[in-house]
């Protein structure tokens, strides 16, 4: 029996190249500004239409502001990158959603919120992060700029096939640990290369259990273990999330899709390449130490000791730049900045979360805090739920939508040498800012800092 990669794949297959790629059919491209305006540029020189327009969804998102967005954008380089983009939109016939625009958003964010991600797809962008749109139960993952044009010009990608894992996780997660906190916990487990070459299905109890947004931070996170993407079966869950959404099927159409999507499930006999079995009752509310996301621990944990292999070990060298050392615990370490957002945790339930615990307390003084939503969508229900209320009387200003400060390509950059907890994805040396210091974290544990000013254990605030 197939596993759901397989079905989904399978399904999408043009030709397969004698010892070649396979040609597959592309559902959805998104596009955003940064990685297209080449793409569009080659398409022109060929005098190249997009095959399949209505197909192709363009949005800002990466250099956009996060406020001010009804002025021009100040940044020379930014302006370019999203003006080219509504141009290319406008003169190839594409679907875009301007800055400001109800529409707009982080565009891993937008696509399952309007129904425009759905179980079943293949889904591509130029950005690594489109993983997340397989928590829908799609097969979904980020190209590059050839591979974008490619797809704009024929709805088509050649495509080696990757192998499958399954990371099954059985249990119920603790008090405090959220889906963040459990892909933090499996980059630290595999590193960030120890699903490379794989397409990861998650499956078990926890995720089972999960809502839509926590499938889509799971899935989110998969590339930062090095997966070709992530996924999760579609099952009520999702159905009752995906209903009623703009671009969702309707009436009839609804019930035959809602059949189909019943049939997207791996096999009691399904063979994967790799399989992998965790305990929900292992994994406590997670930070990272290091330079990427697999250097991370349990919060109550202490950084492990270096090994000396070979000189200077990365994870030394990840030391030096954090300025923290081995053996110590990062409990109580001062912090500067508090990021909320990305499209790792910029929905309504990240801002629920971070709401709930900062109710009733008050921003630490010490602490500058980014709360960027991740759509004007999220924007609106965070003020019909009263959460900006919450917020407000709490210290924290709520900003305009965008990617915001997970990379240093707009105005939110994280001071050198600061010391920020972000929910975004990555932690790379300089990715908040040059020489800005990052500690991932879930929400909960960012809205734990933001109100003591210091690392703290979120279930002692709980």
């Amino acid at each position: 029996m197939n596993t759901l990669f397989d079905k989904i794949w399978d399904r999408h297959v043009v030709q397969v190249v004698d010892d070649g790629p396979t040609q597959l059919y592309i559902d959805r491209l998104y596009c955003h500004e940064v990685t297209t305006p080449q793409a569009f540029d080659d398409m022109r020189a060929r005098g190249l239409k997009c095959f399949r327009p209505q197909q192709i969804y363009c949005m800002p998102d990466h250099n956009t502001p996060t406020h001010d967005q009804d002025k021009p954008i100040a940044d020379p380089v930014s302006k370019a990158q999203v003006d080219a983009l509504e141009r290319n939109a406008k003169e190839f016939g594409l679907t875009h959603y301007g800055m400001m625009s109800k529409d707009n958003g982080i565009i891993h964010v937008v696509g399952p919120e309007k129904g425009l991600s759905l179980p079943g797809m293949t889904i591509v962008c130029g950005d690594s992060h489109t993983s997340t749109h397989g928590a829908m139960g799609a097969v979904a993952f980020g190209i590059g700029t050839s591979e974008v044009e490619m797809v704009l010009a024929s709805q088509c990608i050649l495509q080696q096939k990757p192998k499958s894992m399954r990371i099954t996780i059985n249990g119920t997660l603790g008090k405090g640990v959220t889906a963040k906190d459990v892909a933090l916990y499996l980059m630290a487990k595999l590193t960030t290369s120890g699903a490379t070459g794989y397409f990861v299905e998650y499956a078990g109890d926890v995720i089972t259990a999960l809502s839509m947004e926590g499938r889509l931070t799971l899935c989110n996170l998969s590339i930062e273990m090095g997966a070709r993407g992530g996924m999760i079966a579609p099952d009520e869950t999702t159905f009752n999330y995906i209903k009623g959404r703009e671009f969702a099927p309707k009436g009839e159409e609804w019930e035959r899709a809602v059949a189909y999507w019943k049939t997207l499930k791996s096999g009691d006999d399904a063979v994967f390449d790799k399989e992998l079995t965790f305990d929900a009752a292992d994994i406590e509310p997670r930070i990272t130490y290091g330079t990427n996301p697999g250097m991370g621990i349990g919060i109550t944990e202490a950084i492990p000791i270096c090994s000396q292999e070979s000189g200077v070990s990365s994870q030394e060298k990840a030391l030096q730049y954090m300025g923290f050392k081995a053996g110590e615990k990062l409990l109580g370490k001062k912090v500067d900045y508090v990021f909320l957002g990305a499209c790792t945790n910029g929905r309504i339930e990240d801002f629920r979360a971070f709401a709930s615990l900062v109710k009733g307390r008050q921003k630490a003084k010490n602490v500058v805090a980014w709360l960027v939503p991740g759509s004007w969508a999220v924007d609106a229900q965070i003020r019909q739920e009263g959460l900006d209320k919450i917020l407000a009387d709490a210290g924290f200003e709520i900003r305009q939508p965008g990617c915001s400060a997970c990379l240093a390509m707009n105005d939110d950059k994280i001071p050198a040498g600061k010391l920020a907890v972000s929910t975004s994805n990555r932690n790379f040396e300089g990715r908040q800012g040059p020489g800005a210091r990052t500690i991932l974290a879930s929400p909960l544990t960012a809205a734990a800092a933001a109100v003591t000013g210091v690392i703290t254990d979120p279930r002692k605030l709980l």
